[in-house]
């Protein structure tokens, strides 16, 4: 389970200076901050810290955008959404919300790659 927080613009998720320990000790998988997007290239714009599982903040991060798709979907009252993470490396995602499911697209970066054997 995560917790979101809506701020009041995009500047402030940008510049956001999170205290890790404190939301470490949060009962969270993570916590996901977000904001309508002040510019015209994207909906909504988020971060997502989740120091609990051993990562301050993920760079990008698709569970979070399932969440965030149904949540800006009933405040903005459309179902696709053009979505900026901003992380240091940041990511573009598409959101699309339909009944039933979130469907996420955009370009992914492989940071491990392995085989599982029996």
């Amino acid at each position: 389970m995560e917790s979101l927080v809506e701020v009041q613009s995009e500047e402030i998720v940008r510049n956001l200076k999170p205290d890790i320990d404190s939301i470490a000790q949060l009962p969270v998988r993570g916590v996901i901050v977000t904001s309508q997007s002040d510019n015209s290239e994207y909906d909504f714009v988020s971060r997502f810290f989740s120091p609990a599982q051993g990562l301050d903040e993920d760079q990008v991060t698709g569970s979070a955008h399932c969440c965030l798709g149904p949540y800006w979907n009933s405040k903005l009252d459309k179902s696709t959404f053009i979505a900026y993470q901003a992380s240091e490396r940041g990511g573009l995602l598409k959101v699309e919300v339909t009944e039933n499911t979130v469907k996420l697209s955009g370009h992914a970066v492989t940071i491990f790659e392995g085989n599982l054997t029996i």
